[in-house]
């Protein structure tokens, strides 16, 4: 029997490996019990090498970095590229959706053939000019006041916007993904304009590439319960979408 450092050895390369490990499988593996396993979870978190939740554990955060749209545009090319044409394969004939702001979403809006007619709702300027150069779509820009980094709006005006309309379908991005914190961004206020976003649709599409996974930001959009659909690329641990999908989310690896 392994000793208890051997095991919490074991236990952190798993998680390196494979970004998320549930309490069962460490014990089945490791011959002891889910009592034991879920006490070196508690200490190992004690010592800030990971984090606990509901029935396993995940590596320790990284904190988000807001950056310019243009310089997050040049990050993950090929692997947003890829999860937009996936997510476009989602648009139906004669759809209405909302898409927010963020490269992955402008990846999708350079990408976009409509099917039929397209309405599409937008808060972020880059998104509404290249569908304004496609033909049967027609945008509708939120208002509000523009925020420099993502050239997009968000405030009351912008909350406002969303009273009256109701879409099949979000495409929204995010900063950060992480099983127990949940979607989010770095700032309360885009986190709370995309959350209503969220319920002016039936239909929630998470656009997220890899480099996202395990990172948080201050404004928590909303927990992963509340998507639908998660379109992200391999390089997501597959212990972590197999996770996703037993709780009922469709995840599409591009």
């Amino acid at each position: 029997m392994l000793s208890i450092q051997e095991r919490h050895q074991y236990i952190l390369g798993r998680l390196e490996k494979e970004g998320y490990v549930r309490v069962q499988d460490l014990a089945d593996d490791l011959g002891v019990t889910g009592a034991t396993i879920r006490n070196d979870l508690r200490v190992l978190e004690s010592r800030h090498l990971l984090y606990r939740n509901h029935g396993g554990a995940s590596p320790v955060r990284k904190k988000v970095i807001d950056l310019p749209v243009h310089e997050k545009s040049a990050l993950q090319v090929s692997e947003k590229k890829k999860i937009a044409l996936a997510a476009i394969d989602l648009l139906e004939e004669d759809d209405s959706v909302i898409m927010t702001s963020g490269s992955t979403i402008e990846a999708m809006a350079m990408n976009i053939k409509p099917k039929g007619h397209l309405n599409v709702v937008t808060p972020s300027i880059r998104v509404g000019v290249f569908l304004s150069e496609k033909e049967d779509v027609d945008v509708m820009m939120l208002g509000g006041k523009v925020i420099k980094n993502s050239l997009s709006v968000r405030d009351s005006y912008t909350l406002d916007g969303l009273k009256n309309v109701k879409c099949s379908k979000l495409f929204l991005s995010c900063d950060g993904f992480d099983l127990e914190a949940g979607l989010t961004t770095a700032f309360v206020e885009e986190a709370r304009m995309t959350n209503t976003m969220m319920g002016a649709a039936t239909e929630i599409i998470l656009l997220a590439d890899s480099s996202k996974y395990g990172k948080v930001g201050f404004g928590k959009i909303s927990d992963f319960s509340s998507i639908d659909v998660l379109v992200t690329d391999s390089g997501v641990p597959q212990s972590v979408v197999d996770h996703l999908e037993a709780e009922g989310i469709t995840v599409i690896v591009a």
